[in-house]
């Protein structure tokens, strides 16, 4: 039967998770202030006549999307590698800034500046496959 020890390195992963939630309330404070902005008010989603307004949601919306998804890979996958998850999810954070600074330009062409933090959520993906096939003894 596999143990599993946790490292005091996955502090680094804890601090990361917490970041992250920092992030997350940046891009929703952003959606806030352009609702007042641009006076579009709950529970009104998207304006089709505030193209801006509807590219910072967007920003914020897409995040809040794949959140779940990141969290659970960082924390799996930083029991086994706390380090490199650490940087990986970094990584994927201040993506997520240069994602929704890139939109709120107004051009949705240009979130893809932020497309490197793919490389980050690999990264995850693969250090939580791994645990997963360690702990079943595959590997």
């Amino acid at each position: 039967m596999a143990s599993l020890v946790v490292a005091k390195e996955y502090g680094y992963v804890v601090l990361t998770t917490v970041s992250s939630g920092f992030m997350m309330a940046y891009l929703a404070l952003n959606v806030g202030k352009a609702r007042k902005q641009y006076n579009v008010f709950y529970p009104k989603m998207y304006d089709d006549n505030k193209p801006i307004f509807n590219c910072i949601q967007r920003a914020h919306l897409n995040t809040v999307e794949i959140y779940p998804q990141f969290l659970y890979l960082l924390l799996l996958g930083g029991l086994e590698h706390p380090v490199a998850c650490s940087v990986a999810g970094l990584v994927w954070i201040i993506s997520r800034l240069f994602y929704a600074h890139g939109y709120y330009t107004g051009d949705p062409q240009k979130r893809m500046r932020g497309s490197f933090g793919y490389l980050g959520l690999i990264t995850l993906l693969g250090c939580s496959v791994k645990l997963g096939l360690r702990l079943v003894g595959a590997i």
